[in-house]
């Protein structure tokens, strides 16, 4: 700990006790100051006037300087400062500074609000009336505080299992007549990233023809930030109308710009799909499902 003293008062903050006496006998243990100001937030002092015996302060003034209204900050947030402590020499009119001596930068977080002295200043030195810190029965204290500029970004990474809604149901009506190459399900948001499906109804590249291809895609992969990926574990599935017998494969995949669908092209040939006893197509009506069991999501914060 470094003590200096210097002529001119703090920047930010002065805190007058009188009767400082008659506030150390009413045996409150601190004593906390309104809030005030300071680049942007609001802090408060706290005045222990017979010490801190938690934290080795028997025999010393202890003061804090503490974090006020942290409920309005961001959910990560964290504080980087500089700061100084203050006792009032009243006979020179000079103020003995008190700071860590590396001027270390202390962080102020959620599990940790406050820093500040135990040992602050001996109360045999304080209770000297030649030192000017107590005249009158009179004392102030006084705070400075630095904020460092902070541009920290956050992001956090999540695995999400059994997201809510997770299941994009397909029902291709008039299958018979389905005429076109490929057919495209409803955009669904499962975590956070919109997935629909695609569907071959005679197949794709060299399964044109001899099978159903069906596809989960990560819809607007290409808005993704650079090198972003988004993992699903899900299951492609083949609903049977009939019984519980679905046609179904499991998938892991990561999915990104460069790679944004991801299924079989040999999903189920097509002599087996269009086998009435199979019950994969009633009613002229196929139902093609994703269900997706885990998905990675991300946020951001400032």
């Amino acid at each position: 700990i470094r003590r200096i003293t210097r002529d001119f008062p703090p920047a930010h903050f002065l805190f007058k006790v009188e009767a400082f006496s008659l506030l150390a006998k009413t045996g409150v243990e601190k004593y906390e100051s309104d809030a005030f100001e300071a680049s942007g937030y609001k802090w408060r002092l706290s005045l222990y006037p017979n010490g801190d015996n938690k934290s080795n302060g028997n025999g010393f003034i202890s003061l804090y300087l503490v974090i006020e209204e942290t409920e309005n900050l961001p959910p990560t947030w964290d504080v980087n400062v500089s700061f100084r402590l203050f006792v009032l020499d009243q006979i020179r009119d000079k103020y003995l500074t008190i700071e860590d001596g590396d001027g270390a930068v202390k962080r102020f977080h959620w599990m940790k609000t406050e820093w500040g002295f135990a040992q602050l200043i001996s109360l045999d030195s304080f209770n000297d009336t030649s030192n000017g810190y107590l005249v009158g029965d009179c004392c102030i204290f006084g705070a400075e505080v630095f904020p460092l500029a902070r541009n920290c970004k956050w992001e956090c990474l999540s695995m999400v299992k059994q997201p809510e809604d997770n299941t994009i149901i397909f029902k291709m009506d008039h299958f018979s007549k389905l005429d076109r190459k490929y057919y495209e399900s409803s955009v669904h948001t499962i975590g956070d990233s919109k997935w629909k499906l695609t569907v071959y109804p005679r197949g794709n590249v060299k399964f044109k023809g001899k099978a159903l291809s069906v596809f989960l895609e990560l819809v607007e992969a290409n808005k993704l930030p650079p090198k972003r990926k988004v993992y699903a574990q899900y299951k492609l599935r083949v609903r049977n109308q009939m019984n519980d017998n679905h046609m179904e494969f499991s998938v892991e995949r990561w999915f990104s710009a460069t790679s944004v669908n991801w299924g079989y092209p040999q999903f189920m040939t097509l002599k087996v799909l269009h086998d009435p006893s199979k019950g994969y197509i009633v009613c002229d009506s196929l139902i093609v499902e994703a269900e997706i069991n885990l998905v990675s999501q991300v946020k951001r914060f400032s």
